[in-house]
């Protein structure tokens, strides 16, 4: 397998931080918990969707397309990174917003949806929960087409098999520091949403033989409906690279911690974010990251993971997005 074989822009120059979590580890009592930091990665205000946009730019690119066509939440990480990247390429981005909790959208509001407006989005198009998002997407590139323009549609999250393949290269990079760093793991733990990021961790652990287990922690679906779509996705990704999948018997896709529904706080979330704030000085966002901590700090505190053990938490950025939940987070 050679990821080289496929193109790539670089968003960020080096290897993103492993770093332990001492105090962290010392308040819960439990296991040597370890982040991978890839909050710390290029783009403005980083996070897990740059890994992807690097592959589906670069295809972009190659394609001669001149704008860049999304979709996702009112606070979604994944479009202001992508209009980040339409930006450092000299391109146009175009956004379609899903209101998946009936009434969220508020063109005033404050983290991911105030930096739209920054960064400098083209158009954006609001669109309800159970709306044809695919027909939206399709007409916003038929409008640039008719305009003699070219727009290039990158899927919700940046997850389908090319995009996976920047969490391909995650598993490589976590193996390489794993080694020079003398440390192994006995679990993973990530945020698991559109797949596309657990899905290529998945993919890239097995390409190299890494067998510390990955475990996802829901934010939006049941647990047979997420494991399931995680799966597709690993082979359709196992496929482009040429390489065997990743079994059924390695998708793990916990539910436990999505709380009323996707982008909904939880008291857990609250309490996760609260104490990796104040323990690491590390900040977690309310939708992904935060309900990820809370999974893992669930999973301490039944007794999955044991003293001595290491955990290895997937940070995958986000942080934007707490600015719009001050009324939530905020601690009289």
């Amino acid at each position: 397998m050679q990821l080289a074989r496929f193109p790539r822009r670089r968003y960020t120059p080096s290897f993103t931080p492993m770093e332990r979590a001492p105090n962290l580890s010392a308040a819960l009592g439990g296991p040597e918990i370890w982040m991978k930091r890839d909050d710390l990665l290029g783009l403005a205000a980083g996070g897990n969707k740059t890994r992807k946009l690097e592959f589906l730019v670069a295809d972009a690119l190659a394609q001669g397309c001149d704008t860049l066509i999304t979709v996702g939440a009112p606070q979604s990480n994944h479009c202001r990174l992508t209009l980040a990247a339409a930006n450092k390429e000299g391109l146009k981005c175009r956004l379609v917003l899903e209101q998946r909790v009936p009434g969220s959208y508020d063109p005033n509001a404050s983290g991911n949806n105030f930096l739209y407006n920054l960064l400098g989005v083209e158009a954006i198009t609001v669109v309800n929960a159970g709306d044809d998002l695919n027909a939206a997407i399709q007409k916003m590139a038929g409008d640039l087409e008719a305009q003699g323009r070219k727009g290039y549609i990158i899927p919700g999250g940046g997850s389908n098999a090319l995009g996976a393949l920047g969490y391909v290269a995650c598993a490589h990079e976590i193996a390489a520091q794993s080694f020079d760093v003398g440390v192994s793991f006995d679990a993973i733990v990530v945020a698991s949403g559109s797949c596309g990021t657990h899905s290529g961790l998945l993919v890239g652990a097995s390409s190299v033989n890494f067998d510390a287990p990955i475990i996802g922690v829901n934010v939006r679906r049941k647990r047979a409906e997420q494991e399931s779509n995680l799966l597709k996705l690993a082979v359709d990704t196992a496929k482009l690279l040429e390489i065997a999948a990743p079994k059924a018997s390695d998708v793990t896709a916990l539910d436990e911690w999505v709380g009323p529904g996707y982008s909904l706080p939880s008291d857990e979330m609250v309490e996760a974010v609260r104490m990796t704030a104040r323990t690491e000085s590390v900040l977690l966002d309310p939708v992904y990251s935060g309900k990820a901590m809370a999974g893992l700090i669930g999973l301490v505190r039944r007794g999955h993971f044991k003293r001595g053990q290491r955990v290895l938490f997937v940070h995958t950025g986000g942080s934007p997005a707490l600015y719009a939940y001050q009324d939530v987070l905020r601690q009289s």
